[in-house]
């Protein structure tokens, strides 16, 4: 099989209408606050050109700097990853901690503008929204009962996010440009006056202000540059799409301002105070009611997809940290849709406490917001003056000099805009940056430091590919044929559930000469759970005992060899005993028993076992799928993630096709990276390994798709007719992670929700230290990667 093609974007767009909703929206919201400041003073006439043409002049010097970040960063990462390369990873840190922020305030502004737009025509029709209840705006009961839509919605999995939002950003564009011609065609083509007289005298602090409060214009500029990485092509190709995208959506807002703009401040100069919003008035004046009424609705879908969007960036984000230790796993869990739902949830919380003490006037968040996105702006800057100034002293040019000199111009202008959105809003809220940005580093560094670095699994993917090293390690210190399982522990209690899995463990008995550890525990915590009184613990015990005798004498009679272990205590704990005394090769268990009917994979025995043990262990799930009681083990597929961790499953592969003459399919899922050519680096991985295993004649397949590990291999597995799942307890670095969590978000998905059976190498932290002490790194000093998966 081969990997199948990933959904890239084509064009530039395409790009456009998937990333530019953000930066779309911007001219619906902007000129509010920014012409209540200039026109109430007085001194619109005089600095309403000047600012205008100044945030121009903005966009499209910082446009031109990112031209040089896609060049480099092809990735995904944007400036984020250009400031990490360049200034290290406190860089990496800040830049996390801002964002979360601005994913929140993006949620804020584009949820408050939306309530404005409704309460515009609301207001026509007579609909009280602006007024109040206990104090409360009805419009602020309205934002808060939107937002928990847009979390739930977001919640359900990006497909029905884009089937709700999609076409949003496509329509705003429209909007845009009708906007564009209709004011050319009622009021003729005007540009704003600049005058120079606006940055002089009492005016420069207005000219300032201005610009401090419509600068929001630039935010989501920076999705362009993460959106490199979903294109298809060549790393140029690649770089020149997004950029094409960047100057559709750009190019349209720089547009929109300087010819709409003036119209919005000549239709609107004597009613900005008005609960109308100046967006809303000047569609009333260019367009016919009907158009203006639809203008309204595709403002109100934009708006709900730019709060959908901030809400799947911190779904986004979340994973990216949790990938790199910055934060609790938990934080990063995936839900049942593949997304992480937990970090938006905590989010639309701290939006509904925003919303009910501040309130739903954007012009409340804007220039907060604005400040978040110009200091990343402005790191992103300095550090591409950085590598274009090296770049310079290494091999002198013409045009990276005057590369430098743009970039070093956008770099002073987005510093100076922060210094002067600090300097006007900061007692309006500014200041928030220097209490959550300190306390969010802290946090990331704090988590860090408990979870350790994270390798990175593409250096090894490189190494191993680069050096042909596709044995692993793994294979070379534990020869295929040396995998016998000698002894197979089989814990029973009595009930028809643990018994589904003594078929299994006399079929292997029988093929491998293996003796037979039955386990029986009697434990007293539950029977206490269930109530039971002293006689029906002493006749359970009888009839435990009994059963026990029954099984091993059935077996002996098959000839094989059994022993019993009847034991007192922690059913998990006594079993994993029983499995250290006896040097036992194999654990062979159903997923649920006696006392757990019913409860979750998360409460269950078998899962409290794996987080003690390091016997491998066959998970068996008990239902009335034949594939998970009776599998002939023919078809077997191995998860590997391309960690030396999720590796170390693959001795016991012959153990297995020797017995049943097994197909095996080796399979990953391209997660975890978006930088370029990483789902062939993945393939061929597989594909050496492959190469390896077959010299040892096993029939044997590579198979690369999909995204979210464990949703795509029980999806697969279906689609394969797979009768055996063969995976590690940890992926990507997880080992070192064990104590915090025992079995990885993957593994522990899988055993839950697969019908065929599931062989499960468990890791520890402690087995892999002392693994390490005795083994030479194949990768020369280049470590597993990092994800608790």
């Amino acid at each position: 099989m081969a990997a199948t093609v990933s959904r890239k974007l084509s064009n530039s767009f395409e790009g456009a209408l998937a990333g530019g909703g953000d930066p779309a929206t911007s001219p619906l919201y902007v000129f509010g606050p920014f012409l209540k400041l200039i026109v109430v003073a007085g001194v619109a006439q005089v600095t309403f050109g000047a600012t205008i043409w100044l945030a121009v002049f903005t966009v499209v010097m910082v446009s031109a700097m990112y031209r040089q970040v896609m060049t480099w960063i092809t990735d995904g990462s944007g400036g984020s990853g250009l400031s990490e390369e360049e200034f290290g990873g406190w860089a990496v840190k800040i830049n996390a901690g801002i964002t979360v922020i601005e994913y929140t305030l993006t949620f804020l502004v584009s949820m408050a503008a939306l309530v404005t737009f409704v309460a515009d025509r609301a207001t026509e029709f007579g609909i009280p929204l602006n007024e109040t209840l206990f104090g409360i705006q009805y419009r602020t009961f309205l934002a808060v009962g939107l937002s928990i839509f847009t979390g739930w919605l977001v919640n359900l999995g990006p497909k029905a996010s884009a089937r709700a939002f999609g076409p949003a950003t496509g329509a705003v564009l429209l909007l845009l440009w009708v906007m564009i011609f209709a004011t050319i065609f009622e009021l003729g083509f005007k540009l704003p006056d600049f005058q120079l007289q606006a940055f002089t005298g009492e005016y420069l602090h207005f000219t300032l202000g201005g610009y401090a409060r419509i600068l929001a214009l630039m935010t989501g500029i920076e999705i362009f540059a993460n959106l490199v990485a979903a294109y298809d092509g060549t790393r140029m190709e690649k770089s020149r799409k997004a950029f094409g995208s960047l100057i559709i959506i750009m190019g349209t807002t720089a547009l929109t301002m300087i010819i709409v703009g003036p119209a919005i401040y000549q239709v609107s100069a004597d009613s900005v105070t008005s609960e109308i919003s100046v967006f809303t008035q000047t569609m009333n004046a260019l367009l016919p009611a009907w158009a203006s009424y639809l203008g309204t609705l595709i403002g109100i879908a934009v708006l709900l997809s730019a709060s959908a969007a901030a809400a799947q960036g911190v779904q986004n984000l979340a994973l990216g940290l949790r990938y790199r230790h910055y934060i609790a796993a938990s934080m990063g869990q995936r839900n049942k849709y593949d997304v992480a739902g937990k970090p938006v949830w905590l989010m639309i919380l701290v939006i509904a406490v925003c919303f009910l003490l501040f309130g739903t006037h954007e012009e409340t968040y804007l220039a907060l917001y604005a400040a978040g996105v110009f200091i990343l702006l402005s790191m992103t800057g300095w550090a591409a003056c950085k590598r274009l100034l090296r770049e310079v002293r290494t091999k002198f040019s013409g045009s990276k000099t005057a590369s430098l000199v743009g970039t070093g111009v956008a770099a002073l202008l987005t510093s100076g805009a922060t210094l002067i959105i600090f300097e006007e809003r900061f007692f309006e809220g500014a200041w928030v940056y220097l209490l959550l940005v300190p306390m969010l580093y802290f946090g990331f560094s704090y988590y860090r430091k408990k979870l350790g670095s994270p390798p990175s699994v593409e250096e090894r993917l490189g190494a191993i590919i680069s050096e042909q090293r596709y044995f692993p390690t793994s294979l070379r210190e534990l020869k295929l044929d040396e995998v016998p399982f000698q002894k197979i522990v089989l814990p029973l209690d009595g009930s028809s559930l643990a018994e589904q899995g003594l078929a299994t463990a006399r079929a292997f008995a029988r093929s491998y000469g293996a003796e037979l550890e039955i386990v029986c525990v009697e434990s007293k915590e539950q029977q206490e759970d269930i109530h039971m009184t002293d006689a029906e613990i002493e006749a359970n015990r009888t009839e435990l005992q009994t059963y026990i005798h029954l099984v091993s004498d059935l077996i002996r009679g098959d000839g094989l060899d059994v022993r019993t272990h009847y034991r007192f205590g922690e059913p998990s704990a006594e079993i994993d005993a029983v499995s250290r005394e006896m040097n036992a090769d194999l654990i062979i268990m159903t997923t649920r028993g006696k006392f757990e009917i019913g409860q979750l994979i998360t409460k269950s025995m078998a899962q409290r076992l794996i987080q003690k043990t390091s016997t491998p262990t066959l998970l068996i799930r008990p239902t009335n799928n034949w594939r998970s009681r009776r599998s002939e083990f023919k078809r077997i597929m191995v998860a590997l993630d391309g960690s030396e961790e999720a590796e170390m499953v693959l001795p016991y592969i012959r153990a297995f096709t020797n017995q049943f003459n097994s197909k095996v399919l080796l399979f990953s899922v391209p997660e975890g990276s978006e930088s370029e050519g990483y789902d062939e680096k993945i393939k061929q991985y597989l594909d050496g390994i492959a190469a390896a295993l077959a010299e040892e004649g096993i029939d044997i397949d590579t198979y690369v798709t999909g995204s979210g590990p464990a949703r795509t291999i029980l999806s697969v597995s279906l689609d394969e007719k797979i009768d055996l799942i063969m995976m590690s307890s940890h992926g990507r670095g997880g080992a070192e992670r064990s104590d915090q969590i025992p079995i990885g978000s993957v593994a522990e998905k899988v055993v839950a929700e697969t019908m065929c059976p599931v062989f499960l190498l468990p890791l520890h932290r402690g087995d892999m230290i002392a693994r390490d002490n005795v083994e030479e790194d194949p990768t020369g000093g280049i470590e597993a990667a990092g994800d608790p998966e």
